[in-house]
């Protein structure tokens, strides 16, 4: 590959806007709008083989497509997209990139459309200028979910190519360069947009020079008295130590040369957002920060890179803790340099980057940089993403769009993924695997696979058991310990993790989880439907009756009669239309409340137990594959008659049944479910009750009700004391018991001791 670098124009901050919107700008001159040629003469410096033709028709075009518009400044719209280009043109991207930048809001901001763009410019332009437009009649809630939609198309069009990005970067930073012009309210929402996500994102693809220039335009819009102070501070901190800064900067270079190595040395401030976010994370004021200059230390090849580190330690003290090696191991955005930090002239911490031209040029201009080092024969698309791993980062993002989440999630990852830091951890075979700093073993086995996360038991951290909460460090050899008997990751670990992958793949395990839960449930409920009419019940029958239910597949209409969406009769009668509903009776007998739940007169008569009739579905506790949960006042166990309430979207509520609290689902003859407990034996569980002791009070009561249910191996999950007389306390306990059995026990135990007056059980 040939080096054709060149000296890039930087990305300079615009001149300094007043921090406040009562305070007047000075107007200055309005530079003169760019002419065909001047564009042109930019491109051909580093392309002489530029298409000039196509450059010309292109600005023509969207000159006359812009028309008499205008922008907020005033100026002629077209003055925009012509400096997009120009901005372009300083990281000496491709013609198509180019033009496309100069059309890419004719198809939003004017009656141009795609097909007219194809056929003049040609599909491929075309698409490029389709991917920046956005997307127009978003009929969503929020604002959010418009930027997320948004957001997410201009993504799968940067999936497509990532030439969209650069253009969508370069519009960005124009328009914060002119941020002054528009409305207050519309300033602070780009602002925090580009502090969100457009920075971040640039940061992500490498582009170094872009993302600080674009954060501190809105830091300096965001917050105005913060960016002062903090840039007062850096001027009369750079004029005192301007001769420190060249000192230094002659020194190393002499005595890199003096070991055959030829160095370029630049001292470097550190910009105001930078600074500022460090005192805001680090809780520090600006005179404790020692790394406010930094000095890059640019030579020809990767060893000089490690000769050059060889003579800066040999020649000042290190800082411990403040060496890194991007060499060995990059970012995930490319970036390669050596990190070193030593106490130099004048006891003066400098902080030294050690890396090669080419790697400078990626770590300034990151993805844009590989139009240097291109191969004559690939394309600028491939061109631009062949061997980029931050290119690489993109696409694993995109990947979260596949995965059914809202557009506030996707947002919400996003966000997530651009924002963090990185530490560098491995597996035991060695493989590298970057996360954010903070992040958990959970988060490191999703990155493994999204099937070793959702069956990760247990983790360890360079050869110890360590929690799946821990938060790894740089270099951690981390080993996950997953076991196929968990079905579903816990719904909590999302509040653990910090990579978005990790958060939508526990989201969509969990809703998958759910889903068949309910699905489960919903075949067991039109099975009971079924044996009771005595119909014949087959998949394939009920295939053929989808359209009639509205859904798609067999699963989706279990998991509507799961969740109560829809019920067992609708789907008997779509299989079946001449089928009758049996109309249950519900009625208890009079005076008699122990037989709610009873369904059909045989049943009332015969004085059956829910549990004991035919089809009743079996209950294996809150961890089975139902949907159950219990009654919230009072619970149920095994060896109760229960029955279950079948609330949409909740799933089950199992009741003993001899609640009064049945009484209120009456009139819902559809929400009541036979139930019966199948319990086993060789994996014992507790199950939720609760109990009313009313006490003596005397010290030493409580702690002797507490130890009954100890010494009869019961849990106590909550107490309420309410005192109802001088003389006697009132305890409402919440319990966790093996069955009914276990429950009589502690209650009859309770009932021996002097200092309880009476306990019973609470049926709720």
């Amino acid at each position: 590959m040939q080096n054709q670098s060149r000296a890039r124009a930087p990305l300079e901050l615009a001149a300094a806007r007043p921090s406040s919107d009562t305070e007047k700008p000075k107007r200055p001159a309005k530079p003169q709008m760019m002419r065909q040629y001047e564009l042109v003469d930019r491109v051909r410096r580093y392309n002489p083989d530029t298409d000039e033709a196509l450059l010309n028709r292109a600005y023509v075009y969207a000159m006359k497509a812009h028309g008499e518009q205008k922008r907020a400044s005033g100026d002629p719209y077209f003055s925009h997209p012509l400096e997009v280009a120009a901005i372009l043109t300083d990281l000496q991207l491709d013609d198509a990139t180019v033009t496309a930048a100069l059309l890419h809001d004719t198809i939003e901001d004017t009656p141009a459309t795609r097909a007219e763009i194809d056929e003049l410019f040609g599909p491929e332009i075309g698409a490029l200028v389709e991917g920046l437009t956005k997307l127009k009649k978003l009929d969503l809630v929020t604002k959010e979910a418009k930027q997320a939609e948004n957001l997410r198309k201009l993504l799968l069009a940067i999936a497509d190519d990532v030439r969209v990005l650069l253009v969508k970067l370069a519009d960005r930073l124009h328009n914060m360069r002119t941020l002054h012009h528009v409305r207050p309210d519309t300033r602070r929402r780009m602002a925090e947009e580009t502090l969100d996500i457009y920075a971040p994102l640039a940061g992500r693809m490498g582009m170094q020079e872009m993302r600080e220039e674009l954060e501190d335009l809105s830091f300096r819009e965001l917050y105005p008295d913060a960016y002062n102070v903090v840039t007062e501070r850096l001027l009369t901190l750079g004029l005192r130590n301007k001769d420190l800064t060249i000192d230094i900067e002659q020194q190393l270079t002499r005595k890199l040369a003096d070991r055959g190595i030829a160095a370029t040395v630049k001292g470097r401030q550190k910009r105001a957002y930078s600074i500022w976010r460090k005192m805001e994370r680090k809780s520090v004021g600006f005179e404790q920060l020692s790394d406010i200059f930094a000095f890059r230390v640019i030579v020809n090849t990767v060893a000089e890179c490690y000769q050059a580190v060889g003579v800066v330690h040999t020649t000042w003290p290190v800082v411990p803790g403040r060496f890194k090696d991007y060499i060995s191991t990059p970012k995930q955005n490319d970036y390669r340099s050596i990190h070193t930090t030593v106490v130099g002239p004048g006891k003066q911490r400098v902080e030294l980057q050690v890396r090669t031209k080419e790697m400078d040029d990626i770590a300034e201009y990151g993805i844009a940089a590989h139009a240097l080092y291109k191969d004559a024969n690939v394309s600028p698309s491939e061109m631009l993403s062949r061997e980029s791993n931050a290119y690489a980062w993109l696409r694993r993002t995109i990947e979260l769009l596949s995965e059914g989440s809202s557009s506030e999630e996707f947002l919400e990852h996003t966000k997530l993924e651009l924002f963090h830091d990185q530490v560098f951890c491995f597996t035991p075979k060695g493989k590298l695997i970057a996360l954010p700093r903070h992040a958990t073993p959970i988060d490191f086995a999703y990155a493994v696979h999204t099937d070793v996360g959702n069956m990760a038991v247990g983790a360890k951290i360079n050869g110890k058991i360590a929690p799946l909460a821990s938060e790894l460090q740089n270099g951690d050899e981390v080993e996950i310990i997953t076991s196929k008997a968990q079905k579903a990751p816990p719904a909590a670990w999302e509040s653990i993790v910090v990579t978005g992958k990790a958060r939508a793949s526990i989201r969509r395990a969990t809703r998958v989880a759910v889903r068949s839960q309910y699905a489960g449930l919903g075949r067991r409920i039109v099975d009971r439907l079924f044996h009771r009419a005595k119909k014949e019940y087959s998949d394939e029958k009920l295939q053929g009756a989808l359209p009639r239910l509205a859904r798609a597949s067999i699963e989706e209409v279990m998991a509507a009669v799961g969740r109560g969406e829809m019920k067992a009769s609708d789907v008997a009668r779509a299989m079946y239309p001449d089928y009758l509903e049996e109309r249950a009776a519900l009625a208890a007998p009079k005076g008699d409340s122990s037989w709610f739940g009873l369904r059909g007169a045989k049943a009332v008569k015969a004085k059956l137990p829910a549990g004991d009739l035919p089809g009743a579905i079996p209950v294996r506790g809150i961890n089975s594959d139902l949907p159950v949960r219990f009654a919230p006042n009072g619970g149920a166990v095994p060896g109760d008659r229960i029955v279950g309430i079948l609330t949409p979207g909740e799933g089950i509520t199992i009741y003993p049944i001899q609640s009064p609290t049945l009484k209120e689902f009456e009139d819902r003859p559809e929400a009541w479910l036979d139930l019966r407990w199948d319990m086993d034996e060789r994996e014992p569980q507790r199950f939720p009750a609760q109990i009313v002791v009313q006490s003596v009070n005397e010290p030493g009561s409580l702690a002797q009700v507490a130890q009954v249910i100890a010494e009869n191996d019961g849990n106590i999950d909550n107490i309420h004391m309410t005192r109802q007389s001088p003389d006697f306390t009132t305890l409402t306990i919440d319990l966790e018991v093996y069955d009914l059995k276990h429950l009589t026990a502690i209650i009859a135990q309770l009932r021996a001791k002097p200092v309880v007056a009476s306990a019973a059980r609470v049926n709720g």
